[in-house]
Formats: structure tokens, sequence, C-alpha cells
């Protein structure tokens, strides 16, 4: 009977070890979503301010927080100022933080809605087809995607984070 006791208690702790492991290596944020292997993301596409086509690949080698909003979102309203400030975070030294609208809003919506919230350090992009929201199967505003520096979506955050979470700093800045 001692031998099947150990054995169950051998097989638990087995079960459980990893899922331990696991829980440390990453914030306790109930909204992000890890995954075990990235998906690599090609041919995302979206357009800057003045109208250019921006490749996410040449964003290559930085770790890039790709941020989903609209200005009719409110939870993307209470997000986007600790959005800001992360891309002005001196922690990061390698850091690329683009926000793109999905709302097919015009610039000067767009340009007001920063200027309401106060937003200095991010620009604005947008992607006025639904490309995006279909190839990376958003499901919703806000969402943010983790890319790493090889261009790979390593997590996602479904719905609004505070970006200022000195725990989520602490585990992006490992990919920095």
């Amino acid at each position: 009977m001692n031998l099947k006791l150990f054995k169950l208690f051998i097989f638990i702790l087995y079960l459980l070890s990893p899922t331990l492991t696991y829980s440390i290596e990453h914030p306790n944020i109930k909204n992000l979503i890890i995954y075990k292997e990235p998906k690599k993301l090609e041919n995302i596409v979206f357009k800057n301010y003045k109208g250019e086509i921006i490749k996410l690949s040449e964003f290559r080698n930085k770790l890039v927080v790709l941020n989903f909003w609209a200005t009719w979102c409110l939870p993307c309203r209470e997000e986007m100022p600790s959005l800001d400030q992360l891309a002005s975070n001196e922690i990061f030294k390698n850091i690329s933080v683009i926000p793109i609208n999905i709302g097919r809003e015009s610039q000067s919506k767009s340009e007001n809605f920063f200027n309401e919230i106060n937003i200095k350090n991010l620009n604005i992009y947008y992607d006025s087809s639904t490309d995006i929201p279909n190839k990376l199967s958003l499901r919703g505003i806000p969402t943010t995607i983790l890319v790493n520096k090889n261009g790979e979506e390593f997590a996602r955050i479904l719905g609004a984070v505070d970006f200022k979470n000195k725990e989520l700093i602490s585990w992006l800045n490992k990919f920095d």
C-alpha cells in the first residue's frame, strides 16, 4: 500500500511542478494569454498618420506592443494613458509601441482622441480595412499583441490592462 501511495504522490507532484514553475515565470494578469510556441506573424501591414504603408517586419529585433483600439471604446480610453507611459518607460531600450486604430475613423477624430487624453509618446496608426483583425483573429478591443524580436506573437492581452503594472513591466523587460 505504501508503494502505491508513494507513486500517487510522485504522480501528483509531477503534474503540479510544471504548473508551479510556469506560474512564476509570467505576471499574474487574468487576461494575459502566453503561447507555449510563438506564432509567426507574416504580411501584417498598416498605415501611419501620413498614410504611408508600414510593415510589421520593419520592427524586427525589437519588442513590439501592438495595441488595437478605437475612439468609441471606453476601455481603450482608460488603457491608452498607461500605454503612452509604457512607450516612454526608460527601462526599455528596444521597444516599439504601436497603437492601431481599427475603428475606421478619420485621422482628425483619432488625433482629437489622443489630445483629449493627453497622449504624448505614441503615434497613431490605422488599419482602414478589416485585414488585421481577420488575420490576427481579434475578438474585441482593446486587444494587445506582444511580438518578440523574431516577429513572432508570444502573448496577447484580451481587454484593457494597466501598462504601469510593475509585474507586467518587469516581465516585458525580459523580452526587450
